[in-house]
């Protein structure tokens, strides 16, 4: 749409799609915080969160260009395996993954055993990050969905031509295409509303599963209408489609997963309240 810069910040050129990114991502900062403290969340407790979070997006980023820089491998092995820029969500949502679980992992076995002692969390940061994926989610379909509004000016992830009233023409593309990028940042805004009401409002625990199956479905479906190719390696399935696929199972697995550790760390505070109670 606009994918020209706007201006220059210290040799850097600043167009509408990185305001969008830096938009979502402060979005993304300011929903998290409020979350944490209407959680109960302490003050330590937040920043480390926060601090895991970012080094989860910082993961998420590289491996977005990573795997889009393999399906363009795949799709010309002659070009050679090179890091173009080039970007792919669910690359980097596995990737930001991936990070904060590692980061959990190292937090559970190796540096909360040694800080709990020194009483450096109120809380037992094991179960705050496990709790955390409880409001979690929505910080992340928040930022996609002010990402895909940059997507849109980028002229970007465009959908098929279309004579319909709601098509668009970009600077990239010769005739008016779906703009399947604004229908997915208005679900993704519905998303984490729906989200963020099942979790304040009703204290639900599944809000991971809900945003794995339901954006798994919903971007399984969405890239029939897409049209900007991004090579693939499963035939008769877009790369975005495969990894969809993933994301339902990974969200119904999450949720027996979750359930039971969830019912552990409930027995756990149960006992631990008794022995208390019973200390005094």
């Amino acid at each position: 749409m606009y994918p020209e810069p706007l201006f220059n910040l210290f040799g850097l050129e600043i167009d509408l799609y990185t305001i969008c990114f830096i938009v979502g991502l402060i979005a993304c900062i300011i929903y998290t915080v409020f979350a944490l403290k209407k959680s109960g969340y302490s003050s330590s407790a937040s920043d480390t969160i926060i601090l895991v979070g970012i080094v989860a997006i910082l993961f998420g980023l590289f491996s977005a260009v990573l795997f889009q820089s393999f399906y363009d491998f795949l799709a010309d092995p002659s070009a050679g395996f090179v890091l173009t820029g080039r970007m792919t969500f669910l690359g980097g949502l596995i990737g930001g993954v991936v990070g904060y679980i590692g980061l959990y992992l190292l937090f559970v076995y190796v540096i909360n055993p040694r800080l709990k002692e020194k009483n450096f969390f109120k809380a037992d940061m094991n179960k705050g990050l496990f709790y955390a994926l409880r409001f979690i989610p929505p910080s992340i379909t928040i930022a996609h969905a002010f990402g895909r509004i940059g997507c849109f000016f980028a002229g970007c992830c465009y959908g098929l031509e279309t004579n319909a009233w709601y098509g668009i023409k970009f600077a990239t593309t010769t005739t008016k295409v779906i703009p399947t990028q604004l229908f997915e940042a208005i679900f993704l805004f519905i998303l984490s509303a729906v989200m963020i009401v099942l979790y304040f409002v009703y204290k639900f625990k599944y809000n991971f599963t809900v945003y794995l199956i339901g954006y798994g479905v919903w971007r399984f479906l969405i890239e029939y209408l897409r049209a900007d190719d991004r090579g693939g390696f499963v035939p008769g399935l877009s790369p975005s489609q495969f990894w969809s696929l993933v994301m339902i199972v990974g969200g119904v697995v999450f949720f027996f997963v979750y359930r039971y550790f969830d019912k552990k760390f409930t027995k756990e505070n149960a006992t631990s309240s008794g022995e208390n109670n019973e200390n005094k």
